[in-house]
C-alpha cells in the first residue's frame, strides 16, 4: 500500500512539473504554481512574445521535495514488504472500528472529490466545440477570447461568459452549427459556477397571484413590492417577455417587454393596476404578443444573498457577495484539504526533532529550549495575525503567510509529547545498545527512538487537523484570515450572522464544519483506541 501511495504521488508529481511549461492547468496540481504566480513568489522573465511571467520557483522546490520523499518512501519499503504482526492487529482493530473506518472512507472521499478541482466547480467551460474546432479553456492558462467564438464588439476581447456561451449555443439558430454542419456545444462544469469572482448581479424567483388578485410571494403572508417578469420558457427564465414593478401587489410603474429573439418593442406605464399608457412596436400583433407571456411569474432579485433556486443552478442559495454557496462549500473545502497537507507534515517535522532532541541531549540544551518555547506560547496569537494581516501587502496576501503563522505558534505542543518519549526510550537497552556499536545520533533519534513512538503520533494527526480547521475558520470569522479572494466556511458563517434572514447561509457553513469535524474526530478516537499500546505491549 505505502509503495503505490508513493508511487501515485511521484507520477502526479513528475505529471505537474511536465505540465506547467506547457500551459496546462490539470486539476490541483496547479495550485501550487498558480500560487507562486498569484503572490509573485519566483523569478520575474519575459516570454518570447515580450510578456512579463513568473517561474515560479518555490512550486518546483515542493516537487523537488516530493520527488525525493516518494523515492526514499519506495526505498524504505522494497517490493515484498510486510508490516509487522502489532502493525497488522492495531490496522485490523482500526478497521473493526465501523464508525471510525467508515468515517476516515468518507474523508478520503471528499479528499478526492476535492482534488477534481474545475472539473467539479468553475465557471470556465471544460470542453467547448466551434466550427469543428476543440478548445478547454478550463485546462490551459493562456484563455481563449470571445473572438475564437464568433464573438463581436468588446466581448471579443476578453474571456468568454461560457454559461451565456452554451444557453446561445443551446437556442438554436445561426450560432449552434459549426463550418462543418456540425453542432457547437459547451461542457461546463457540474457547478457551472466559481467559488469567488463569480457574482451573480441577479436572480428569478417563482411569484403567485393568488385570489384578491395580488402577486405573493410563496408562503408570504403580505402583497409583494418589488420587480416581476413573464418569461416564455419556464426552464429558460432569463428569456423575458415582460418586466414591471409592483407596489403592494399590483402593477405600479413602467413595464417593458420583448420579443422572442430579445428586441424590446413594448412599453408601458401602470399606477395601482391600472393602465394608464402603452406601446408596441413588434411585428405581430399586440394580441399576439401579449398571449406569448402566459407563462411563469418571477419576481426579480437585484440583491444577494438569493434563496435556493434549483431552476436557476443555485441550489443552496447564493451568499451576500453572488456567490454560489454550493460552489463557495467546495472552495471551502479545498483551503482546508490543501491546507492540512502542507501544516501537517512541516508542524510535525519540527514537533518531532525539536522534541526528541530534548528528550535525549537534556541538560543546558532541553532548559533553553523550554525557556525559548515558554516565550513563545505567551506571544498573543491574535496579535500577531492582526500585525502581519495589516502590515503584508495586499499581493503577498494568501494561504501561505497565514499557514506560516499558524505553523509558528502550531508545533510547540508536541515537542513536549515527543520529550517525555525520547526521555522514557532513551533509558531502554537497545539504545544502550546502538550507542555501545557506534550508531549515530540521527539513527538512534529516528530509526530506534521515533517508530517507538509513532503510536503518539499518528494518534494526533486527526486532532491536529480539527485544530488547524477551527484555526483557519475562526480567523476567517473574526476578518483577520485569508483575503476575498479564498471562499473560507468561516466567512460564509459570518456572512450568515451578517443575515439572518438568510438562514441557508448559516446552516450550509455550520454543516459542513460540523461533519468534518465529527468525522475527523472519529477518525481520531479510532487511531487512538486502535493504536492503544497497552492492547498490544506486555511489560516485563
Amino acid at each position: 500500500m505505502i509503495r503505490k501511495i508513493a508511487w501515485a504521488l511521484l507520477f502526479l508529481t513528475v505529471l505537474a512539473v511536465i505540465a506547467d511549461p506547457l500551459g496546462l492547468q490539470l486539476p490541483t496540481l496547479r495550485w501550487a504554481f498558480n500560487a507562486s504566480r498569484e503572490m509573485n513568489f519566483g523569478i520575474d522573465f519575459e516570454t518570447e512574445l515580450g510578456v512579463k511571467d513568473i517561474f515560479p520557483l518555490p512550486a518546483y522546490i515542493g516537487c523537488a521535495i516530493l520527488v525525493i520523499f516518494s523515492v526514499v518512501l519506495l526505498v524504505k519499503f522494497p517490493r515484498g514488504y510486510k508490516a509487522s504482526p502489532i502493525t497488522q492487529r492495531r490496522i485490523q482493530r482500526f478497521k473493526d472500528i465501523r464508525r471510525g473506518y467508515v468515517a476516515f472512507l468518507i474523508l478520503i472521499g471528499l479528499a478526492f472529490l476535492a482534488s477534481l478541482d474545475q472539473l467539479i466547480v468553475g465557471k470556465e467551460a471544460l470542453v467547448v466545440r466551434y466550427n469543428g474546432e476543440l478548445f478547454f479553456p478550463a485546462f490551459v492558462r493562456e484563455k481563449p477570447e470571445g473572438a475564437a467564438f464568433g464573438l463581436e464588439g468588446d466581448a471579443s476581447k476578453s474571456a468568454p461568459q461560457y454559461r451565456k456561451l452554451r444557453e446561445e449555443f443551446a437556442d438554436g439558430g445561426a450560432r449552434d452549427r459549426s463550418a462543418d454542419g456540425g453542432d457547437n456545444w459547451v461542457l461546463m462544469p457540474i457547478v457551472p459556477f466559481a467559488s469567488t469572482n463569480d457574482t451573480i448581479a441577479a436572480q428569478l424567483q417563482e411569484i403567485e397571484r393568488r385570489g384578491d388578485g395580488l402577486l405573493y410571494e410563496p408562503g408570504a403572508k403580505k402583497p409583494f413590492n418589488g420587480v416581476v417578469a413573464r418569461v416564455y420558457d419556464e426552464d429558460r427564465p432569463e428569456r423575458m417577455h415582460t418586466r414591471f414593478q409592483v407596489r403592494r401587489g399590483l402593477p405600479s410603474g413602467s413595464m417593458s417587454g420583448w420579443d422572442d429573439s430579445g428586441v424590446r418593442v413594448y412599453t408601458a406605464d401602470y399606477r395601482d393596476g391600472e393602465q394608464l399608457s402603452e406601446r408596441y412596436t413588434g411585428e405581430s400583433t399586440l394580441d399576439e404578443f401579449k398571449s406569448l407571456g402566459d407563462g411563469l411569474l418571477l419576481a426579480i432579485s437585484h440583491s444577494n444573498p438569493v434563496q435556493p433556486l434549483p431552476k436557476n443552478g443555485h441550489l443552496l442559495g447564493t451568499t451576500s457577495q453572488g456567490f454560489d454557496v454550493v460552489a463557495y462549500l467546495y472552495g471551502g473545502l479545498q483551503v482546508n484539504f490543501k491546507a492540512a497537507m502542507i501544516y501537517i507534515p512541516i508542524v510535525y517535522v519540527i514537533g518531532i526533532s525539536v522534541g526528541l532532541l530534548m528528550g535525549f541531549f537534556g541538560g543546558s540544551f532541553d532548559l533553553v529550549v523550554q525557556r525559548l518555547i515558554e516565550v513563545f506560547s505567551n506571544i498573543p496569537f491574535l496579535f500577531v495575525v492582526i500585525i502581519i494581516s495589516e502590515s503584508v501587502p495586499d499581493i503577498y496576501k494568501g494561504l501561505g503567510p497565514i499557514l506560516i503563522i499558524l505553523i509558528l505558534f502550531g508545533w510547540m505542543g508536541m515537542t513536549y509529547l515527543m520529550r517525555t518519549a525520547a526521555l522514557k526510550e532513551k533509558a531502554r537497552d537497545y539504545v544502550a545498545s546502538a550507542r555501545v556499536i557506534g550508531a549515530p545520533t540521527s539513527t538512534i533519534l529516528f530509526k530506534h527512538i521515533l517508530p517507538n513512538a509513532v503510536a503518539i503520533l499518528v494518534t494526533l494527526i486527526p486532532f491536529s487537523v480539527s485544530g488547524l480547521i477551527m484555526s483557519l475558520t475562526s480567523l476567517d470569522y473574526l476578518g483577520f484570515g485569508l483575503p476575498q479572494k479564498y471562499p473560507t466556511w468561516g466567512r460564509l458563517l459570518q456572512d450568515g450572522l451578517n443575515n439572518l434572514s438568510a438562514s441557508w447561509l448559516a446552516t450550509s457553513a455550520f454543516l459542513a464544519l460540523v461533519t468534518v469535524l465529527i468525522l475527523v474526530t472519529f477518525v481520531g478516537e479510532a487511531v487512538r483506541e486502535a493504536f492503544d499500546p497497552k492492547k498490544f505491549t506486555t511489560y516485563q
